[in-house]
C-alpha cells in the first residue's frame, strides 16, 4: 500500500440543484486517524460516500492506490475498504453471526463456502466488539446499540487496511462509546488501520484523531491536528457558537466547553 493510499482531487457533489461538496481536494495518509467535523448539511457524509463510492463519485476525483475508484468493480473496493454507516437497520432477519460473516464475502469465489480461517477470523471480531454472546440472536431483535457493534464488527471482518465510519458511536451509551472508540484506535495504530470517521462529538475527535478535517459549506475550513482545528475562533465561525478550550489534563487535547450567555 501507498503512503498515501486515497487522494481526493476537486471532487463535487450536488443533489439535484443543491451543491454538498465543493472542490474538496485532500491526500489521505497510510496509518492515519481521520475525523471529519462540521454542521449539520456541510458535506461530511456525502465525502464519505464519495470515498467509499456508495454514491459514484465523478471520474478521476476520487483515487484509491493511484486508480480511479470508478474503474473499481464492487468486490475490489470491499477488498481495499470498509464502511460502516450511519443506518445500520437491516430488512433481513439474518443472525448475528451470519451478518458479521458477511464480512468475509469479497474473499470468496462464487458458491464458496467460509473456511475454518474465515469462521476463526469472524469470532475474533465478535469478542474484539463484544458481540459473541449475540451471535445465534437475530439482527432485528437487537437495539440500536448491538446493531452499531454488529456493523462494526462486521467491517473489522472485512481485514480492510482502511476503515470509514459514519458516526460509529451514535446509538452507544457511553460504556460502549469509549470501548468502540477505543478498539478502533487500536487497529489504527497497532495494525495499520487507516480510519476517516465522521464525527459530531468535538471532544471525542478530539480524543482520538491524527488529523482533523473541517468542513464548512461543502468545503475544507481547516485540515490539521486538534490543537490547530479546535480552536475558538473557528468553532465560532464555522458553528456560530463560542466556546472555551481547556487541556484535557490526562490526554493534554483539547477539550471543548460551550459558553452559555445567562438570561
Amino acid at each position: 500500500m501507498s503512503r498515501f493510499p486515497i487522494k481526493i482531487k476537486n471532487a463535487y457533489w450536488s443533489y439535484g440543484d443543491q451543491k454538498v461538496l465543493n472542490g474538496i481536494t485532500l491526500s489521505i495518509q497510510k496509518g492515519m486517524f481521520y475525523s471529519v467535523i462540521g454542521p449539520n448539511g456541510s458535506g461530511k457524509t456525502t465525502l464519505l460516500k464519495n470515498i467509499g463510492h456508495i454514491l459514484s463519485p465523478m471520474k478521476n476525483t476520487i483515487f484509491l492506490e493511484e486508480q480511479d475508484i470508478t474503474t473499481f468493480s464492487r468486490k475490489q473496493i470491499a477488498q481495499n475498504l470498509a464502511i460502516v454507516p450511519q443506518n445500520t437497520e437491516i430488512d433481513f432477519s439474518f443472525t448475528v453471526f451470519d451478518i458479521i460473516m458477511m464480512g468475509r464475502t469479497p474473499y470468496l469465489k462464487r458458491f464458496q463456502g467460509e473456511s475454518p480461517e474465515d469462521k476463526q477470523i469472524v469470532e475474533d471480531a465478535m469478542k474484539s466488539t463484544n458481540t459473541w454472546s449475540l451471535r445465534n440472536k437475530k439482527i432485528d431483535e437487537l437495539s440500536g446499540g448491538e446493531r452499531q457493534r454488529v456493523i462494526m464488527a462486521r467491517a473489522i471482518a472485512q481485514k480492510t487496511d482502511i476503515l470509514l465510519l459514519d458516526e460509529p458511536i451514535s446509538h452507544l451509551d457511553i460504556q460502549h462509546q469509549i470501548e468502540l472508540m477505543g478498539l478502533i484506535k487500536q487497529l489504527n495504530q497497532q495494525k495499520q488501520i487507516t480510519v476517516i470517521a465522521v464525527l459530531h462529538d468535538l471532544n471525542i475527535a478530539a480524543e482520538y484523531s491524527d488529523t482533523i478535517i473541517l468542513l464548512h459549506k461543502g468545503s475544507i475550513f481547516a485540515m490539521d491536528t486538534p490543537n490547530k482545528v479546535l480552536i475558538p475562533e473557528y468553532i465560532h465561525q464555522v458553528y456560530g457558537v463560542n466556546v472555551d478550550i481547556i487541556k484535557n489534563p490526562i490526554t493534554h487535547k483539547p477539550h471543548i466547553i460551550p459558553i452559555y450567555a445567562d438570561g
